[in-house]
């Protein structure tokens, strides 16, 4: 297997004025938050049309209507650019997926909890940009290394602590394997995703699937009589 080539800090392929201009304005005037947020806006929809490899820091600037110092002095190269522009997504949902798990039935909160599994629950784009992360797995590693951590992980303790708490309740089994059950349900996403299916009812569906297997055998009561 080819070598995974690591990213260069302080360079760019179409541009090494970077850290010049990055030094030069050390300490200057403060950032406009504005020109911050279209270069991240700029990036982001470059990421989803071009892939990290085939965009450019030119395209960038333009799509932004700033220049390259404007840029450098704010990211010295393009990977330190990509990992901001998909971190700033990542913090912008984080706290929007939580809910509370009690105000609902058991089988209710199993729903919704898979409902938010969806890699593409507030961002249209996320398989797109997901699918050009896994295809920079051998030429850019860390960028799939990333979106495991921000973006699937996350999702997997979002269902580890939704199925904690329903056992807490009585209402699922306590020897689950929450790794796996998380695993299916994300899985579901990708494969309506790659199959052209609607994913509106997939978490009724999966959940229809799942429930039967998982939840909590109620107890008998028992009908012996006990003697006078």
């Amino acid at each position: 297997m080819a070598r995974a080539r690591q990213p260069q800090r302080g360079t760019d392929s179409d541009d090494g004025a970077g850290q010049t201009e990055q030094r030069t304005h050390a300490g200057g005037r403060p950032r406009d938050a504005a020109i911050d947020q279209a270069i991240i806006d700029a990036t982001r929809d470059r990421l989803v049309r071009d892939g990290y490899s085939r965009m450019t820091i030119g395209d960038i600037v333009a799509d932004a209507n700033v220049t390259r110092p404007t840029l450098y002095r704010r990211w010295g190269n393009k990977f330190d650019l990509v990992v901001d522009a998909i971190d700033y997504g990542f913090r912008m949902h984080r706290d929007l997926y939580a809910f509370d798990p009690s105000e609902l039935q058991p089988r209710e909160a199993l729903v919704e909890a898979v409902r938010r599994l969806d890699p593409a629950y507030f961002n249209p784009d996320a398989m797109v940009l997901a699918a050009n992360f896994g295809g920079e797995a051998i030429r850019t590693p860390e960028l799939l290394a990333m979106l495991r951590e921000h973006a699937i992980e996350p999702r997997v303790a979002l269902l580890a602590e939704v199925l904690t708490h329903l056992r807490e309740r009585g209402a699922v089994k306590a020897d689950l394997d929450t790794g796996m059950i998380s695993m299916m349900c994300i899985g579901s996403y990708f494969a309506a995703f790659y199959r052209g299916e609607a994913k509106e009812d997939i978490p009724e569906r999966v959940v229809a699937l799942l429930w039967p297997a998982i939840c909590a055998t109620p107890r008998r009561r028992s009908t012996t009589r006990t003697p006078d």
